[in-house]
């Protein structure tokens, strides 16, 4: 059996912690130590945003399916080892599907969803409605996420301990210049190389990007196999694990909307939103890098050497 990877933190990242929620002194080594010294904020900006994003879609959500897809999602990460047990895909024929379906297993509940708030705009609502992540959105957004018992605890039940939780709340207060690159489409400056005509908004592109980066890996396994070390295999694992987190986090905002369901503060439901979109992109971008861009120094040794 593959001895499970767990992501690294550090004392900086414990003292940034504390810096970030103003609670230098305590002892928070964690998001379950957090909790008990941060109290849920207010943000007046935020107090429409539920029923803004509600009106514009009235009747275009289904909430079942986002239910229930939350529901699948919860099932699949909960046996995730097992993709990590198996390391790389066999291949029994040509072509993808020819591949055994590890990765591409853990996002199939998604696809359906996902498609839905394409078609129903929801994303474009988002774009027009959430603050772009500014430094001070970020500290909101990880402030409502620690106050919000449910998304903690929904990610608990996705079979993230608390140790992987803070380290995906890790990955929202760490980021913030990274995070900030992406931006709006209509921000998006002038004399790029591409059709800004053609770019999805922020969060389609961040929740849509996650998944392709995840459903390519089991080709890409397959194809480096001579490359791969147990770190890289460890890091791909984490990191699909790190996006499919941050993808339920998101949904458990989305739910919060289209149900118009009052466990979450329009606060904690933005924190959702954004910290779930923030989640994923930092860990599709760590995933390029540490299992798709395989340098010299950090593939496996050639036989021939």
């Amino acid at each position: 059996m593959v001895e499970m990877h767990t992501p690294e933190i550090t004392a900086r990242d414990r003292e940034r912690l504390a810096a970030e929620f103003d609670v230098n002194g305590a002892d928070v080594d964690s998001v379950d130590e957090l909790r008990t010294v941060v109290d849920a904020e207010t943000v007046s900006e935020f107090a429409s945003i539920r029923e803004t994003i509600r009106n514009e879609l009235t009747g275009q959500l289904d909430v079942g399916l986002v239910e229930s897809t939350l529901a699948d999602l919860e099932a699949i990460l909960q046996g995730s080892e097992s993709v990590r047990e198996a390391g790389v895909p066999a291949r029994h024929g040509d072509g993808d599907a020819g591949i055994d379906e590890l990765y591409r297993e853990l996002i199939a509940p998604i696809w359906d969803v996902y498609e839905h708030l394409v078609a129903a705009g929801f994303f474009e609502s988002l774009e027009e409605t959430l603050p772009a992540f500014t430094p001070e959105h970020i500290e909101h957004t990880a402030s409502g996420m620690v106050s919000a018992d449910e998304l903690l605890a929904g990610l608990t039940d996705c079979g993230f301990d608390d140790h992987e939780r803070t380290a995906l709340l890790l990955d929202v207060i760490n980021n913030n210049t990274r995070l900030s690159h992406w931006v709006p489409t209509q921000e998006i400056p002038d004399g790029v190389e591409f059709n800004v005509e053609y770019v999805p908004p922020l969060y389609h592109r961040a929740i849509g990007g996650g998944l392709l980066w995840i459903k390519a890996l089991d080709r890409h396994l397959v194809q480096k196999e001579i490359l791969l070390t147990e770190e890289i295999l460890d890091d791909a694992h984490w990191r699909s694990k790190a996006i499919l987190g941050g993808i339920s986090t998101f949904l458990r905002g989305v739910r919060a909307v289209a149900a118009d369901d009052q466990s979450l503060t329009d606060e904690q439901v933005v924190a959702a939103l954004s910290a779930g979109t923030a989640i994923t992109i930092v860990n599709q971008e760590e995933l390029m890098q540490e299992a798709f861009w395989i340098h010299e120094e950090k593939r496996a040794p050639s036989p021939a050497r």
